[in-house]
């Protein structure tokens, strides 16, 4: 678990109650540098530093993916796919960064499709 850009690691079964606004994500929802080998999964990664990244690196994750996004969007032919990556976009410019990887993570679903890439369990 990743909380306001701090790893925190397990030991043994936990129950948490975050009692104030944190920038946090969890287990699955976490992308290794090595696993942002795509161009969704480069936005993804830049979008996940923009939310839980050191105070210095959210505004240059933020920077990465608005360059990313635009790319993905001039090289894709599903509509869909480009007001998906704008709805992205408007959520992190708007903070809501968490908003933004959840939608982002259809974006990987959809070229995972479109490239026949098995998705990793």
């Amino acid at each position: 678990m990743i909380v306001n850009g701090a790893p925190i690691r397990f030991r043994t079964k936990s129950r948490i109650e975050l009692t104030a606004h944190a920038r946090f994500l969890f287990g699955k929802q976490i992308m290794a540098p090595e696993d942002a080998d795509s161009p969704a999964r480069r936005i993804y990664f830049a979008l996940q530093s923009a939310y839980i990244g050191a105070d210095a690196e959210r505004p240059g994750g933020l920077a990465a993916a608005r360059q990313l996004i635009a790319d993905f969007k001039d090289a894709t032919t599903s509509p869909l796919a480009r007001e998906i990556l704008d709805r992205a976009l408007q959520a992190a410019e708007a903070d809501d960064c968490y908003q933004a990887l959840k939608l982002t993570r259809r974006i990987i679903r959809h070229e995972d499709a479109v490239l026949q890439r098995e998705r990793a369990t």
